[in-house]
């Protein structure tokens, strides 16, 4: 019998200082050249999270963008991305505006990722998360904002100003059968964040796919955040760090010890 094991990363697999540590990785990478079947699902893109990740000796794709892709860590092919038709991807824009929201925009254009914002609207919130990823290939700062579209759209973020987004939250959630969207607080900068996915992207979604790619029977699961809760009722168990929100705690097979003490990697140790 096959099982399939995946981890978040922040708040799971990565410490406060957004690394995975060094004791967590030589088991994990033990582990996988004994035969664990493991990958992370992360809302990092496939660029940060390969920084966060490592030191970690993943063989089998990871699932980045909350679940919107499914990529190889080391080639970057692409095995899946789940993006929005053209008119949701509009339909979502507009609400965004008549909230006053300014967006960072994920897409696929000409094959390459790219991320679109007005760069004459932009929040100091999201200034900032920008301006972290200084040099990013995928950057790309519009004045004309006729593109900002452009390309298979998969993402939508947006970050800062509580009371704004939380409006549009309200007007999303009641969507949910055509978009899955997430209201939480950065776990590293305590800022407001609200994210916009197809209904496709969710990780539950991706894990599945990931399955099916390798004949899996089973999934085991590790999370701590509240977009970990649709990859939790996926799976056959689950497994909630002790750091993790109560939301996800209430519907864990189990709590296990922290991120900050090596939860994941002690958990896989005693029982793989």
């Amino acid at each position: 019998m096959k099982t399939l094991y995946v981890s978040d990363l922040d708040g799971t697999l990565l410490r406060r200082d957004v690394r995975i540590s060094p004791y967590s990785c030589e088991v994990i990478n033990s582990l996988i050249e004994k035969g664990l079947m493991f990958s992370y699902a992360t809302a990092r893109s496939i660029y940060t999270s390969e920084t966060a990740a490592q030191g970690l000796n993943v063989k089998l794709p990871v699932i980045a963008n909350n679940g919107a892709s499914i990529i190889d860590a080391v080639t970057k092919e692409r095995y899946v991305t789940n993006c929005f038709t053209d008119d949701e991807a509009a339909q979502i824009y507009d609400i965004l505006m008549s909230f006053g929201i300014f967006p960072r925009i994920d897409s696929i254009i000409d094959g390459n990722e790219k991320f679109l914002y007005d760069r004459n609207n932009i929040n100091p919130a999201l200034a900032d998360f920008i301006a972290w990823k200084k040099n990013d290939m995928r950057d790309t700062p519009l004045d004309d904002t006729s593109a900002i579209l452009n390309g298979d759209v998969f993402y939508f973020t947006c970050i800062g100003e509580d009371e704004k987004l939380l409006s549009a939250y309200d007007v999303l959630k009641k969507m949910e059968d055509k978009y899955t969207s997430f209201f939480q607080y950065d776990i590293y900068s305590g800022e407001p964040w609200l994210e916009i996915l197809p209904l496709t992207a969710t990780k539950a979604n991706a894990v599945s796919q990931l399955k099916q790619m390798y004949n899996c029977d089973k999934v085991v699961v590790f999370g701590d955040g509240v977009n970990d809760i649709p990859m939790f009722k996926g799976a056959d168990r689950c497994y909630a760090v002790a750091n993790a929100v109560d939301e996800l705690k209430a519907i864990a097979t189990d709590v296990i010890k922290s991120n900050e003490d090596d939860g994941v990697a002690r958990w896989l140790l005693e029982n793989f």
